[in-house]
């Protein structure tokens, strides 16, 4: 049993999920690493909107699982994968809640990948990419 705490979001820290119906890529170094239609748009009180990728859509092996981990009160624990794109490595630029809190359970089988060291990219729904 874990002493980490859980936590509902609500009315002082709201979380909401959303399903955003644009075509969205995540690249690096010139690689394709996630291409969907079914990213989630995550929104967790005041920080910066998190896209989240299907499994489905993402090429897990272009990912290499690392030792680090998180814990998020309101998600759960949250595992690292390193992005392999040709010759370079882009330590934890990912994260995944593999057994999320059930109030979030919606992100479960969904990839995260941080903005700053992945090129994310959005063509609307309609659009065709370049």
């Amino acid at each position: 049993m874990s002493d980490k705490p859980i936590m509902t979001p609500g009315p002082d820290h709201p979380i909401t999920i959303r399903q955003d119906g644009a075509r969205v890529t995540a690249t690096a170094g010139g690689q394709t690493i996630a291409d969907s239609s079914a990213t989630l748009t995550l929104q967790e009180a005041d920080y910066p909107p998190v896209r989240y990728f299907p499994r489905a859509d993402v090429d897990m092996a272009a990912l290499e699982r690392t030792e680090h981990s998180t814990y998020c009160p309101f998600k759960g624990d949250a595992s690292y994968y390193s992005v392999h794109a040709g010759d370079a490595v882009i330590d934890n630029a990912t994260w995944t809640y593999e057994e999320p809190h059930p109030a979030m359970v919606e992100i479960k089988d969904y990839v995260a990948f941080y903005p700053d060291r992945v090129q994310l990219s959005e063509v609307p729904a309609g659009g065709s990419k370049d």
